[in-house]
């Protein structure tokens, strides 16, 4: 195995996390199973947000360098 990180595809983690909180809700799995998919879980959302950190670096990026474009945070509402 190669000691280089792959590239994290987001829509991959994000599936990934899917599955594991229907796991996780169902609250069939044993203790340990449930904890190291709860690290899992972690470990992939912070993948995630990291991803969409990026990318929100890069649209910013793109407007400020369109030529007087300003950015406004979203809120989400």
């Amino acid at each position: 195995m190669s000691d280089e990180k792959q590239p994290v595809d987001f829509e991959q983690s994000l599936t990934q996390l899917e599955n594991l909180v229907e796991q996780l809700e169902q609250g069939d799995l044993p203790l340990e199973a449930a904890l190291r998919s709860f690290e899992q879980g972690v470990r992939l959302t912070r993948d995630c947000q990291g991803i969409l950190d990026q990318a929100e670096q890069k649209v910013q990026l793109l407007v400020e360098n369109s030529g007087g474009l300003t950015t406004t945070p979203f809120t989400g509402e």
